[in-house]
C-alpha cells in the first residue's frame, strides 16, 4: 500500500470507529406494544401499566431510549380492539403485551408470527390461544388468571362470611364461554349439597339489575362475581346492583371492595405485570413464546369491606379476618 493510500486509510478508519462505536452505544429501539382492557382514563389500567413499564426498566428497557411502546386502550369495546389489535400488528412490533382472553384472539386473528404475552386470562387452553400450558407452542405464552379451584373458593367464602345464605347467583361473562363454563362448574363441584346456584351473564347495566333483582325476590341468597370484562371496566354498577338489593357478595377482584364491595379473592394482577415483563424481556433477548410455559399467579389477596359489612348487618368472623391482607374500614 503506498504511504498516501495508507493515510488515507487510516483518516477513513478514525472516522468510521467512532461511529461504529456510537452505532454499539444507540442501537435502534425494540418496538412492544401493549393492548389493554380498560379505558386510558382508568386508574387501575394505568397502574397496571406503570408496573409494567417499572419492571421493564429494572430489566434496562427504558421507554423513549432502547425502547419504543405504543399503547391502545379499547376498553370493553371488542370491535375497538380488535381494530386496535391489528394497527399494533401493522406497527411490525418485537412483542405485544396483551389483557384478557377476547384481546389476545383478536391479536392471533392478525398475527401468528409476532410474539405475544397476555395476562387476566383465564383458560387459555379451551380457548385455543395455546396447546398446552407446559409447552404454549405458536406465538403465544403469558399469564393465567387463577386455576379453576380457586371459584371454589368464592362459595366458600361466601357461605363463611354469611351462614344464611342458601341461594347464589354467579355473575359471569358470556363472551368468554370456555371460562364462563368453567368457573361456574367449579361452583357448582362444592356447591350442590345445600346450595341453589343460578347464573347471571354480564352484558350491560340494565340487564344485570333486573336480573339480580329478579333474584333476590327470593330470601337468603347472595352473589359471586367472577372474573369479568364488564366488571373490569364498570365494578361500581356491580357493587351497586348488590348493594342495592341487600346482597352479601364475594368478588374476583379487589377493586370491587374498593369501590364499595363486601369482600374479594383474588392473584394480585400488578404482580402478574411485573412478571409478563420478565417474559418480554426474555423474548427481546431472543427467546420463543412457545417455549415459555404458561404462568400460574402466585399472590392472592383477601380484602373485606368493613364499612359495607355493618350495613348489611354481617359481623365478619375473625377466623377470616386474620386472614385478611386488606381491611377497610
Amino acid at each position: 500500500m503506498r504511504r498516501r493510500e495508507f493515510i488515507s486509510f487510516l483518516g477513513g478508519a478514525a472516522v468510521a470507529w467512532p461511529r461504529a462505536a456510537l452505532a454499539r452505544e444507540s442501537p435502534t429501539p425494540r418496538r412492544v406494544a401493549v393492548l389493554m382492557n380498560l379505558a386510558a382514563s382508568d386508574a387501575i389500567g394505568q397502574s397496571r401499566l406503570t408496573a409494567f413499564l417499572k419492571a421493564l426498566q429494572q430489566l434496562g428497557w427504558t421507554d423513549g431510549g432502547n425502547l419504543r411502546i405504543d399503547v391502545r386502550w379499547p376498553g370493553s369495546d371488542l370491535e375497538r380492539g380488535r381494530k386496535y389489535a391489528a394497527e399494533l400488528v401493522a406497527l411490525a412490533p418485537d412483542v405485544v403485551l396483551a389483557a384478557t382472553t377476547p384481546l389476545v384472539a383478536a391479536l392471533q386473528q392478525a398475527t401468528r408470527t409476532v410474539p405475544i404475552v397476555f395476562v387476566n386470562v383465564i383458560d387459555p387452553v379451551g380457548s385455543g390461544l395455546v396447546v398446552s400450558l407446559a409447552r404454549p407452542g405458536g406465538n403465544v405464552t403469558g399469564l393465567i388468571v387463577f386455576e379453576y379451584a380457586l371459584a371454589a373458593k368464592w362459595l366458600q367464602l361466601l357461605k363463611e362470611i354469611a351462614p344464611n345464605v342458601m341461594r347464589a347467583a354467579v355473575l359471569r361473562d358470556p363472551t368468554i364461554v370456555a371460562a364462563s363454563i368453567g368457573q361456574f362448574a367449579a361452583i357448582q363441584a362444592v356447591g350442590s349439597v345445600g346450595m341453589e346456584l343460578a347464573a347471571i351473564d354480564l352484558r350491560d347495566a340494565d340487564q344485570i339489575e333486573r336480573d339480580v333483582s329478579l333474584f333476590a325476590q327470593v330470601a337468603n341468597g347472595g352473589l359471586i362475581v367472577t372474573a369479568n370484562q364488564f366488571g373490569a371496566n364498570h365494578p361500581d354498577v356491580i357493587v351497586a346492583t348488590a348493594e342495592r338489593h341487600k346482597l352479601p357478595a364475594v368478588y374476583g377482584q379487589p377493586y370491587y371492595v374498593t369501590a364499595g364491595g363486601l369482600i374479594s379473592y383474588g392473584h394480585d394482577v400488578l404482580d402478574d405485570y411485573r412478571r409478563a415483563a420478565t417474559y418480554v424481556d426474555r423474548i427481546l433477548k431472543g427467546e420463543k413464546p412457545g417455549d415459555l410455559p404458561v404462568q400460574a399467579p402466585t399472590k392472592y389477596e383477601l380484602v373485606i369491606n368493613l364499612k359495607t359489612a355493618k350495613a348489611l348487618g354481617i359481623t365478619v368472623p375473625q377466623t377470616v379476618l386474620a386472614r385478611a391482607d386488606e381491611v377497610i374500614e
